[in-house]
């Protein structure tokens, strides 16, 4: 059994009288279930677009593409991440029995950190991103986020360093990984060139940009979705069970093992990409091995509700916490699994990774928070919970709707897998349409939206639980207690082990954590992302025109990505149904880079020249006319709008600032070229029967940047490799 627990022990050492701040705990709770109940409904939004691309109209701000990266920052962000901080202002101030360190700085990061969430949510549906997953937000939101992180870790030290206990209890340790690791990834990911207020470019470009792109997305998974949620299970389930947790040398081996492999684990994202084999391997590798780390925390944590079995049948609160824990154990398996390379073979760009994901974020994160929440609110109001039977309902309606959720999209993603490299006797795809393999999935993103559904009714009714919870009680907005200051007094112990030892300096402890984050970050990141010579290049590659450019940044606003991928893998189905496997060479000048991690519609590295510019017209305004049975929303607003040309010269002059060889000068005309470029492709739809083309409008730009996708490999001499 540990003794290093959070459960109090008296003995000895100066009593002090402590006032710990509850009201900003209420404040964080408050938004962490506002943004929650915003995020799941606009979720379910999207998943109901899947299978009705008409639902709510039209309009280009509600659309699929524009709608799904603020559903993920919304949960992630919004949700989890003032859970996150609800946990950490909570249990830091008991765990080091004192205030939080500064009251003006809580309301900072509290107020910082909401506005930052409004911004997100302002920008992200008028198509203002970058497009890089989970850190889609432009440069000037980039900049804030930095700085009220900082702002949240001066907080979080500030109080640690004049905390009343020796050592940091393991929760601690897991909020000071995230606080470190977290600043790192944002800052390097971030990266980037402004064109003007609302638009950058990445410093990274094509593979190099995927590499850091997903070191970042992995471990924002992980240190943003993981570590600090592994730190609220080590306080919360021995403080809700009444057991001082499992074992304290597992804890150790728990948290150094977790955070040393995870920051290793990003590649296995980009499997049978143009990304480099070593790294492909390191991130297979080191992902397999976190297995273990991840199940010794998730064993840990069960297992210190041994002999408390019977007060999980009637406590909400460990009702949530074991599910949420249990969830964690089989996301943190099938991670593992799903970076193997046959089995990211099957996996990879299917719905089954939605599920997952899902099944890791609703109940891990999601099961983690309303724990807390119940634990939290009847203490800090003083008062029993409101209703036991409505927690209960709450639990069922969390668990049924996740199973509901993840097992069609589980079977789906398989049947889609398998769909795509079926081939038939004579040596033939099977089912060459790809809108086949669409087709067929229709019924379970049915599913997936009814169990979304009973999800949020589930936290509806927890939220109308805590609620009457807080009327019945009245907040203790000062929590005063005694607590003993032990910073003056000896060890008890006769000797001290290491590790102890460390527990007692936080600054050593602290630059341990980030050694041992670097580690891995350094030698994945620097021979790929920062050596130009090692990315190979092909002769026949060039910049893309003006027109095209401003395309690509249609299409990135447009949030094409979220269901096209740009990268086809060197497997026979995928060249028989797109074409030439995609080469590193080719990307040299994408920032940024358009790989996708879901093909909800078929890949698009080949596109161009594949069909005439009539068929992208008629495809974009009304998707049935070309492909019957098609999900894909309409665009119709693009044929009405004019492209803005304002910024072109600047986007071209950023772009050669970042080692795009544009000609001298180029700039200057750059604006003509891309009109004289409209004009051909309007004349060219008139030659086509589509009468009164405007060259001005938005779409010859689009259609202008789908037909050159693929193309320049096609000017590769025979010999050329390109890799």
């Amino acid at each position: 059994m540990d003794t290093n627990v959070p459960l109090g022990n008296e003995r000895g050492g100066r009593v002090e009288t402590v006032a710990y701040d509850n009201n900003i705990v209420r404040m964080f709770a408050i938004a962490s279930l506002v943004f929650g109940i915003v995020g799941f409904l606009v979720g379910i939004i999207v998943a109901i677009k899947l299978y009705l691309p008409g639902f709510l109209g039209g309009i280009d701000f509600l659309s699929y593409g524009r709608l799904r990266p603020l559903h993920t920052n919304a949960v992630i962000f919004a949700f989890a991440g003032n859970a996150i901080f609800l946990g950490v202002y909570y249990s830091l101030q008991r765990l080091c029995k004192t205030r939080m360190f500064s009251d003006t700085l809580s309301k900072i990061h509290f107020w910082g950190w909401q506005l930052i969430i409004v911004s997100a949510a302002i920008t992200l549906p008028l198509g203002i991103t970058t497009s890089k997953e989970y850190a889609e937000l432009e440069w000037p939101i980039d900049l804030a986020i930095t700085l009220v992180w900082v702002v949240f870790g001066w907080n979080m030290i500030g109080t640690i360093l004049r905390r009343k206990e020796r050592h940091m209890y393991v929760a601690i340790w897991f909020y000071l990984a995230t606080f470190l690791t977290v600043a790192l990834l944002h800052v390097v990911n971030s990266l980037s060139l402004p064109v003007h207020l609302l638009k950058s470019y990445s410093m990274y470009a094509g593979v190099q940009d995927a590499l850091v792109q997903w070191w970042y997305g992995h471990n924002a998974v992980a240190f943003f979705l993981t570590t600090p949620f592994l730190g609220i299970m080590y306080y919360f389930i021995p403080k809700a069970a009444e057991r001082p947790v499992f074992s304290y040398r597992l804890s150790i081996i728990h948290f150094w093992a977790l955070i040393f492999l995870y920051i290793w684990a990003g590649p296995h994202h980009l499997l049978y990409t143009a990304l480099p084999d070593w790294a492909q391997s390191l991130g297979v590798v080191f992902s397999f091995m976190l297995i273990a780390p991840s199940w010794g925390g998730m064993v840990n944590g069960l297992l210190t509700l041994r002999g408390a079995w019977d007060k999980v049948r009637t406590d909400p609160v460990l009702k949530f916490m074991v599910v949420g824990v249990t969830a964690y154990g089989m996301s943190t398996f099938e991670g593992p699994m799903m970076s193997l390379k046959n089995i990211n073979a099957l996996t990879h760009y299917t719905d089954y990774i939605i599920a997952h994901v899902h099944l890791g974020a609703l109940l891990w994160n999601g099961g983690l928070t309303f724990a807390m929440l119940y634990y939290i609110f009847p203490r800090i109001y003083r008062t029993k919970l409101y209703s036991i039977s409505m927690a209960n309902w709450h639990f069922w309606l969390m668990t049924l709707g996740v199973l509901i959720y993840v097992i069609p999209l589980y079977w789906g993603g398989i049947t889609q897998s398998l769909m795509w490299k079926q081939f038939l006797p004579d040596g033939t795809l099977q089912y060459p349409n790809f809108l086949e393999t669409v087709t067929q999935l229709i019924p379970m993103y049915v599913m997936r939206s009814i169990g979304g559904t009973l999800y949020l009714l589930g936290a509806c009714v927890g939220i109308w639980n805590l609620y009457k919870t807080a009327r019945s009680g009245k907040l203790l907005a000062n929590e005063e207690v005694q607590v003993v200051n032990r910073m003056a007094e000896k060890s008890h112990e006769p000797k001290e082990g290491w590790h102890r030892l460390l527990e007692g300096t936080p600054v050593r402890f602290s630059l341990l954590i980030f050694v041992a984050v670097l580690i891995g970050g350094v030698v994945e990141f620097v021979p790929t992302a920062l050596v130009e010579s090692n990315v190979p290049t092909i002769a026949s590659v060039k910049p893309y025109t003006p027109l095209e450019l401003e395309g690509r940044d249609i299409y990135v606003r447009e949030g094409c990505y979220t269901c096209h991928s740009q990268m086809i893998r060197p497997f026979r189905s995928e060249t028989e149904r797109y074409g030439e496997y995609s080469k590193v060479g080719e990307f040299i000048y994408d920032r940024p880079f358009q790989w996708g991690s879901k093909r909800t519609g078929p890949d698009l590295h080949r596109i161009g020249g594949k069909y005439p510019n009539a068929w992208h017209w008629k495809h974009m305004n009304e998707p049935r006319s070309t492909s019957p049975g098609s999900i894909m929303p309409s665009y119709g607003w693009m044929y009405t709008v004019d492209l803005d040309v304002s910024h072109t010269e600047g986007k071209i002059l950023t772009m050669q600032k970042l080692g795009v060889p544009y000609p001298d000068g180029f700039a200057a005309t750059a604006v003509a070229d891309l009109q004289a470029q409209a004009a051909t492709i309007a004349e060219e739809l008139g030659n086509a029967g589509i009468k009164n083309v405007d060259p001005k409008k938005e779409i010859v730009a689009m259609i202008a940047y789908l037909q050159r996708l693929g193309t320049d490999v096609k000017k590769m001499p025979p010999t050329a490799s390109g890799n």
